[in-house]
């Protein structure tokens, strides 16, 4: 079953970006989702990033919620 994150939320990288000079963990907020056929991936639209005018679309498994981040960042911060 494919989770599908609400308009205008805002989530973060689930990996870096090079391309855009974004990182893991950096923060957007969704401006747009694109559903595909079954057996493809969803995709979305997002912006922020301290980057005024800049929408980057990415695919869905590219973004994770915000508390999710923070409950990764903090498990592996306790294990360094």
């Amino acid at each position: 079953m494919k989770v599908q994150h609400p308009l205008f939320s805002q989530v973060a990288l689930a990996q870096d970006l090079p391309e855009y000079n974004l990182k893991r963990g950096n923060v957007a907020t969704i401006v747009e989702y694109y559903p595909m056929p079954e057996g493809e991936e969803d995709g979305y639209s997002l912006e922020g990033f301290d980057l005024p005018h800049v929408t980057i679309e990415v695919p869905a498994s590219q973004i994770i919620p915000i508390a999710q981040w923070q409950q990764e960042e903090m498990i592996l911060a306790f294990h360094r």
